[in-house]
């Protein structure tokens, strides 16, 4: 089989990895997308209870939708905001059923190199096609060979840890039956159950934490002792709640503002200048330990919603040209650095900042992104476009890349308030210097229904 009857193996099922197919098949380019779970949409299924921030008209595909048409698909109202389950149950689901058996499940990607080269060889490497290996969920392995790799596998699979320096604090692991790494559905008994009636840490600064606050507000004020304790790495400024009424995705904005009115109303406090060092057992509680020594009061449940990250492991055969940083491509980097960038612009970008010094072979969607925080489905809706044209050999497509993302009304990403003096004041907009309010001084609200 020549290269060019060979598929793009497309790893993960999810929004990018299903629009990267429908990109590929409209181009006449044989896609094969590799789902490690059951089902389109593995891993949104699993925040399903979480509403997005963006409509349904910002999370649709237009490639995806052309190929639904035919069915009698119909688009949700554009409008409407849908939740992860409404995204994976109305258009993930039925766009990865129109593809067919170009999507398989339960087949999960353990590693990628180039036909008989591993990294090292420069011999003829270009001319080998890739090899994929592939455990499926019957334990069976087997090799699939590509002409190219398109790594849609997002990074829910690896959330960051609880340390202020990356790893791991110390007794995090041993306290592991008290942690939880994702926001809680509340609408579940079971997990209801154990956050009702209990003081929770939740740590971290973006719109997973204010979800989470404003979950347990609501909480709290239903189930007398339910009580939040929000822990920030580092200081409160202006920014700290996102753009509330400024950010032109009104939902996002309005995140913030939730998370603002839990501490505020007295159903959480904030904790700022922590950087977790280690976690202690304290009988049947929890204790937060700074790098610096301090020491909060006990808790009994910790969420950590401090970012995610790339599983870079079964792509080491691979030459990645890797931000130091971010793990973003090299040439991505620097223009969605959150240690520089603010209000969430993103300049236009597609296959040439996607590009590797391995050829034909691309991070797409949130995978794309490594550790910056900021992406957004369209964006990784325009990346695929982008990559499936020059695929097929449409270079001026391919470079003809528009992108216009919505403003946050942040101006800032993690690295760059640590200190509120290190905040650039170019006197205006959103990104002017922020101005330092003081939180947690409102008295708690009464406990009642609502």
């Amino acid at each position: 089989m020549s290269e060019k009857q060979l598929p793009v193996v497309v790893i993960g099922a999810g929004p990018a990895g299903l629009a990267a197919a429908a990109h590929l098949a409209e181009r006449g380019i044989e896609p094969l997308v590799l789902e490690a779970g059951a089902a389109a949409g593995s891993a949104v299924r699993e925040w399903g209870h979480v509403r997005l921030f963006s409509t349904w008209s910002e999370v649709v595909d237009p490639a995806a939708e052309k190929l639904l048409a035919p069915t009698g698909w119909s688009a949700p109202d554009g409008s409407t905001y849908p939740s992860g389950a409404d995204w994976a149950e109305q258009y993930l689901q039925p766009l990865a059923d129109v593809l067919g058996d170009k999507v398989r499940y339960g087949a999960t990607v353990t590693g990628v190199s180039r036909l008989g080269r591993d990294r090292v060889v420069d011999a003829d490497r270009e001319l080998q096609p890739f090899t994929i290996h592939v455990r499926n969920a019957d334990g069976r392995e087997e090799r699939i060979t590509a002409r190219a790799v398109i790594d849609a596998s997002g990074t829910w699979s690896t959330p960051s840890p609880i340390g202020g320096d990356g790893l791991p604090a110390l007794g995090e692991k041993a306290a592991a039956d008290r942690i939880s790494y994702r926001i809680p559905d509340l609408k579940d008994p079971a997990v209801r159950a154990r956050y009702a009636g209990r003081r929770t840490a939740v740590i971290g600064s973006g719109a997973s934490a204010f979800t989470a606050l404003a979950a347990l507000a609501d909480l709290a004020r239903k189930e007398d002792g339910t009580h939040a304790v929000w822990i920030l790495r580092r200081g409160v400024t202006g920014s700290t709640f996102g753009g509330g009424t400024a950010d032109q995705l009104p939902a996002r904005g309005a995140l913030g503002l939730a998370a603002k009115a839990a501490v505020d109303d007295g159903y959480a406090d904030a904790v700022t200048g922590f950087r977790a060092g280690a976690v202690e057992k304290a009988g049947e509680q929890l204790v937060l330990v700074a790098e610096d020594g301090r020491r909060l009061d006990p808790v009994d449940e910790i969420i950590v919603l401090t970012g995610l990250r790339p599983d870079l492991s079964f792509l080491a055969e691979l030459r990645l040209g890797l931000d130091e940083r971010l793990q973003a491509p090299t040439e991505l980097a620097p223009l969605i650095d959150p240690n520089q960038h603010s209000c969430g612009t993103v300049y236009p970008h597609g296959v040439n900042e996607l590009s590797h010094p391995e050829k034909d072979v691309y991070l797409v969607g949130m995978k794309s992104y490594g550790r910056a925080p900021t992406f957004l489905a369209m964006t990784g809706y325009e990346q695929v476009r982008s990559i499936a044209a020059a695929l097929a050999g449409d270079q001026e497509a391919a470079e003809r890349v528009e992108l216009v993302l919505p403003e946050t009304g942040v101006c800032g990403g993690a690295g760059l308030f640590d200190e509120p003096e290190a905040t650039p004041s170019d006197g205006g907009g959103c990104c002017s210097t922020p101005a330092t309010i003081q939180i947690g001084t409102g008295a708690p609200a009464s406990t009642g229904g609502c």
